[in-house]
């Protein structure tokens, strides 16, 4: 393959922004990083005391390492569900179609390095679902 069918942007260099993008379907602040064919990076922020909205994905998969802050994550698939405290260092991982929600329980911003695969498509994407908090 030739190198411009594999990547979008030749040499693609970017600086973490300081004002958000955009607003998650969730509610978390999304700054846009790196993007590929095949996936793409995101920064994400949830303010102090904030809960995100409970959300599951149609078809992306996601995977979270945690930069800063303390919160907790809840996952539910099929029947099962999973709440796990999350801190700096702490990785998971969101699967197509399981019901998440997350919350600060800190006294800082909760934020994550989120990996998206395929590339996040838009908001169409999230769809509503019944939260834990």
């Amino acid at each position: 393959m030739h190198q411009d069918t594999l990547f979008p942007s030749e040499f693609e260099a970017l600086c973490l922004p300081e004002k958000y993008d955009y607003l998650a379907p969730d509610g978390s602040e999304i700054r846009l990083l790196s993007k590929g064919f095949r996936g793409s990076l995101c920064h994400c922020v949830l303010p102090t005391g904030k809960v995100s909205k409970a959300v599951s994905h149609k078809s992306v998969e996601e995977l979270w390492y945690c930069l800063a802050g303390e919160g907790k994550v809840w996952r539910r698939q099929n029947e099962k569900d999973n709440e796990v405290e999350v801190r700096p260092g702490t990785s998971l991982s969101i699967q197509p179609g399981m019901s998440f929600q997350f919350r600060n329980t800190g006294s800082e911003p909760l934020c994550f390095i989120i990996a998206t695969m395929p590339p996040w498509p838009g908001p169409e994407e999230a769809l509503d679902t019944r939260g834990r908090w």
